[in-house]
């Protein structure tokens, strides 16, 4: 008898939502290359269904089928091109008659790269979703990618390819997420429900295949992971109601729908709600542990161990399995707190204010739902399709590993470096894999920066830069006698050395000083070039060439002034020490003076103090 008025209430639960949520339609961009009369670049909104190519592009030609034009039914021509090489198709589908899914599936079953619809009304983009119950049997195996165009845009392409011409489109996701760091921080919005049909078994086989990576990247710190779960309360006037009691608990605060959609038997909605409760606590308890990630083995054994059809759905089933993972029970009991209690419980109410979106994220409305960097993720729930979009969310060159796998994305700096400056003969190169593609940008080798745009030059910077080819400096060899023009002194540049002339890059070239009349110019001297320097002799077996004077002198005068030099030294020593030892002397006598006369103070009283005590004596006689 209360099924309608029940039914009542989850009509008025969401007329109040509808008013007052904030629904965010996520987009990525179709640019047109050809015809000429519509290049240019286009918004349209990404389906929550599929495969987006989350940080990528896909470029192909537009086709418009001339029959089953809404393709609510299975074609029966080929969109697959007939040659190798050949750009992909995408197909222009009209909107209306069926599923958005049923459209995708029937496109990729004909061979289709990807489905274009369009709207059938002028209207503000939306989103297409994928339906609730019926009409969700292929939705597992869709794995193209699909995009709603605006209406104009969709009747100016579909007229270009009715006249024939060539329509090439690429749809470009790279900016669909942001990419602002080198954490991508991620929201999971999920349900322990698992009886609510295809939806419940994608987000759990979902779990199941992402919960080895998504423990590597956040034990690693590249991401921070956080799980919500959706709860609604029960309008005030319907708190007393059975089907309000049933499906909610802290007085209808926090509810969930029943999970079979029968009030007469199995679990409640308020049963959904506390074992959510429960997850939502062991995520908190094991972050406050360091350990955040051991919420992936909590839900996986949970819904292995724990399922509704073999009525294990239970507390103490869940109890087993968080002993199980070492966590604290008595710590995730307290967070639970009293289901029964007429109060608000502070872990559920902060779950309720999340999903009521804010910055450029919507509201939460639709289960399962992914964010990524504040942003709602749209396609399928597949494990390479989700890392796709959190790879996309890194910031480029700060990318983990697994992002530039091969399974994940194609290294462009394998061919021909990416067309970026490469030094083959140190096996260098400015080519940085990212997940977006590839960027040239100028290396660090062995500690080493090189400096430069990336693309036609990179040089060698800083202390250690002549270690590495140089530092692109030139240097050459003779007769066992190495030249460089880079100096490890200087930061850059290079510079040819002393007898040397030229740019230093390319050539350094030997200075002839005795043609060039620049040394040994004294009288009698004879000079003789060698390379990067010269040889300069004097005139008699007597004389010494000084080649900073640039002059020759008697050797004989030099030896008597070096004498004389070394004596003046040696008497100089001889005064210092001498004058040292005196100053020493005098202030090592001085102390013991004064230590002695202290010593004697206290024995034998100077005849001053004697004196004084006489004629103390005096005074008191």
């Amino acid at each position: 008898m209360m099924g309608p008025v029940w039914w009542a209430v989850l009509v008025l639960l969401a007329m109040a939502d509808a008013v007052a949520g904030r629904f965010v339609v996520e987009k990525n961009s179709v640019q047109v290359t050809s015809p000429d009369s519509l290049k240019g670049k286009y918004e349209c909104a990404i389906g929550n269904f599929g495969l987006p190519q989350y940080g990528g592009t896909l470029q192909g030609w537009v086709v418009y089928p001339k029959d089953n034009k809404q393709a609510c039914k299975e074609f029966d021509v080929s969109f697959k091109g007939h040659k190798s090489g050949a750009r992909p198709n995408f197909v222009l589908i009209d909107r209306g008659e069926c599923f958005f899914t049923t459209k995708a599936w029937n496109a990729q079953l004909a061979g289709a790269a990807a489905i274009l619809v369009v709207d059938s009304k002028d209207e503000p983009l939306i989103t297409m979703d994928n339906p609730e119950d019926t009409g969700t049997k292929h939705l597992e195996n869709i794995t193209i990618p699909s995009v709603l165009i605006t209406k104009k845009l969709g009747e100016d392409l579909k007229k270009s390819a009715e006249n024939g011409d060539m329509v090439s489109v690429l749809l470009d996701w790279r900016e669909s997420l942001p990419h602002p760091d080198e954490r991508v921080e991620y929201e999971f919005w999920t349900n322990s429900n698992d009886e609510c049909g295809p939806k419940c078994d994608m987000q759990m086989d979902f779990v199941k295949s992402f919960r080895g990576t998504a423990q590597v990247l956040e034990q690693k710190g590249y991401t921070q992971f956080t799980p919500h779960y959706i709860t609604w309360y029960c309008p005030e006037a319907f708190t007393v109601s059975k089907q309000c009691k049933s499906q909610c608990i802290n007085h209808g605060r926090y509810c969930a729908p029943d999970p079979e959609q029968d009030f007469s038997k199995g679990y409640d909605g308020k049963d959904v709600v506390v074992q959510n409760l429960h997850q939502v606590c062991v995520f908190k308890v094991a972050n406050d542990t360091g350990k955040p990630w051991l919420w992936w083995d909590y839900v996986h054994d949970f819904a292995i161990r724990c399922p509704m059809k073999e009525k294990k759905y239970t507390h103490e089933c869940a109890s087993h399995v968080i002993k199980s993972l070492g966590l604290d029970m008595d710590k995730i009991n307290k967070c639970v707190g009293d289901p029964e209690a007429d109060e608000e419980n502070p872990i559920l109410k902060a779950e309720q204010d999340a999903q009521i979106g804010h910055g450029k994220r919507g509201d939460v409305t639709i289960l399962p739902t992914l964010v990524v960097n504040n942003r709602q993720y749209r396609g399928k729930l597949d494990k390479g399709a989700v890392l796709k979009a959190i790879c996309s969310g890194f910031e480029e060159t700060t990318e983990p590993a697994i992002c530039l796998s091969e399974d994940v994305q194609t290294n462009e700096c394998l061919e021909n470096h990416g067309g970026c400056w490469v030094d083959t003969a140190n096996n260098v190169t400015a080519c940085k894999d990212t997940f977006r593609g590839r960027v040239c940008e100028c290396p660090i080798v062995k500690g080493v920066k090189f400096v430069g745009d990336g693309y036609t030059n990179c040089e060698a910077s800083g202390v250690g830069r002549c270690e590495i080819n140089n530092g692109g400096c030139w240097k050459e060899t003779k007769n066992g006698k190495t030249i460089s023009a880079c100096s490890h002194e200087e930061s850059e540049g290079c510079k040819c050395p002393q007898g040397f002339k030229g740019d230093g890059v390319k050539s350094c070239e030997d200075i002839d000083e005795c043609k060039a009349k620049s040394a040994c110019q004294c009288n009698g001297c004879s000079c003789e070039n060698t390379w990067g320097s010269y040889e300069c002799s004097c005139g008699g077996n007597n004389m010494l060439y000084m080649r900073e004077q640039d002059t020759c002198i008697s050797k004989q005068a030099a030896s008597s002034v070096g004498w004389s030099f070394m004596w003046v030294i040696f008497f100089g020593l001889v005064f210092a020490g001498v004058g040292a030892y005196a100053v020493y002397k005098y202030r090592y006598q001085s102390y013991m003076d004064s230590e002695i006369r202290a010593i004697m103070a206290q024995y034998m009283p100077l005849d001053s103090q004697e004196g004084a005590n006489q004629q103390q004596h005096v005074a008191h006689a």
